[in-house]
């Protein structure tokens, strides 16, 4: 009998139609695939099997990841590239992927090979990092508060681990020769240099995580920052810095939902990362909400992943690995959509700036952060949690590179009846 890598990769081109991108190595040690110097796609145990079959496509792959089942060897970030192509693509196009696969009649024989190899049914049990017993309507106030805690309560430390000292948690700005913690304080000031701040403005942080754009608002700008989060732990650890850094007359942190701030209006509004957990239905609702918040001439920062408009906009479904195990509920939206909601809102949208590589270039450096601490991730978190760091934030950096995401500043104005914007006839120079 052949062994197991031969055999499965036999049956993955049966499958999906096409050979394995990547060499194969299956739990008995035995090998298959592309040779060369390339990543190998390692299965410790044919348990990851029985988690595909049970659950076809991306979901059973993330469990097996999770669970430690599947391992790479190699380059991560290649091995993702050419794996994308049978997993992410190959659902959008096909309209299920794997699991279309398995319900051809014409492949149910690979499938029936395949179950006799993974072993005795039913699967394990999903990893205890994947989210469960979500309560209350999506995007209710319930329903956003439980998912901003399982994305953002993982630990402070972890996270200081992850982004450094800066505790910045959005795409950096980057320079050819700049630091992390450069690019991060570059991009908190090209914000409050297109909110125009100055001493003595309200600044309305949105979505303030641990509190970076607020202190530097504060500092910089002299601003007085309101800045708002539903996860604790983050305020906590905002609270403090602000403490130390001498700040605690110029801003507050509160653990607020935004539909509840009550004493608007704020000259300037940052929102920065904050867009992809209001979720569709509610987008028109949260730009609303934020217009009407800003006084007459005040301006908003929406800074915000985008993703690729579908052929068919009502297919669109949330990435499974991603709204299982990272971003409960969170949605992207094509950059074209989110313009026109603010116009509706009856924001001028002045300026728009997209940066897609910038998060490129963050991701891979916040993924060597993670593998430069390795032991230590796993000790604050979990082994699953941190490998579900790892997955996600070297994926997220290749659909960056492949312009299958991209992300924007929108600088909006609420600008008043006279149409004094209050721009600059030149509000950017533009360098080769």
């Amino acid at each position: 009998m052949a062994d197991a890598a031969t055999r499965l990769a036999t049956l993955a081109e049966e499958l999906l139609g096409s050979p394995l991108p990547v060499r194969l190595r299956a739990w008995d040690g035995s090998e298959a695939g592309p040779a060369g110097t390339g990543p190998v796609l390692v299965l410790r145990d044919r348990r990851a099997l029985r988690r595909m079959i049970w659950r076809p496509g991306e979901l059973g792959l993330a469990r097996a990841w999770v669970a430690g089942d599947i391992d790479v060897e190699g380059d991560l970030y290649e091995a993702l590239d050419r794996l994308s192509g049978l997993i992410w693509d190959r659902d959008r196009e096909s309209g299920g992927g794997l699991l279309a696969a398995v319900r051809d009649p014409r492949v149910r024989g690979a499938v029936a090979a395949l179950l006799r190899l993974a072993g005795p049914l039913p699967p394990p049990k999903p990893p205890a990092e994947e989210v469960r017993g979500r309560s209350g309507g999506r995007h209710s106030r319930r329903r956003d508060k439980q998912a901003i805690s399982h994305h953002y309560d993982v630990g402070n430390d972890f996270y200081a681990l992850v982004l450094g000292p800066s505790m910045v948690y959005s795409c950096a700005y980057w320079t050819a020769d700049g630091t992390l913690e450069d690019a991060q304080r570059d991009k908190l000031d090209l914000i409050a240099r297109k909110l125009a701040l100055k001493e003595g403005d309200r600044l309305l942080d949105v979505g303030c995580g641990w509190g970076s754009m607020a202190i530097h608002a504060a500092r910089a700008y002299g601003a007085r920052v309101v800045g708002i989060t539903l996860s604790r732990e983050q305020a906590a650890f905002a609270r403090k810095r602000i403490a130390e850094e001498g700040l605690a007359d110029r801003i507050e942190i509160r653990v607020q939902d935004y539909r509840d701030v009550p004493d608007g209006p704020f000259d300037a509004i940052s929102s920065i990362g904050m867009a992809e957990h209001v979720g569709a239905v509610r987008y028109r609702e949260y730009a609303d909400i934020l217009y009407g918040l800003l006084k007459p001439g005040g301006r908003l920062l929406n800074h915000q992943i985008s993703r690729r408009p579908e052929p068919d906009e009502e297919a669109y479904h949330v990435d499974a690995f991603i709204d299982a195990y990272v971003f409960p509920d969170g949605e992207l939206a094509p950059m074209g959509r989110t313009l026109t909601t603010l116009e509706d809102a009856g924001f001028e949208v002045r300026d728009v700036e997209a940066i897609r590589e910038h998060y490129a270039l963050t991701l891979r450096r916040w993924v060597a952060n993670l593998e430069a601490e390795w032991e230590r991730a796993v000790r604050l978190t979990s082994p699953g949690r941190a490998r579900i760091w790892r997955l996600y934030m070297a994926a997220s950096a290749v659909s960056f590179e492949r312009n299958r995401i991209g992300v924007n500043q929108f600088l909006a104005v609420r600008t008043p009846v006279s149409g004094a914007s209050g721009l600059p006839l030149r509000s950017r120079e533009w360098t080769e």
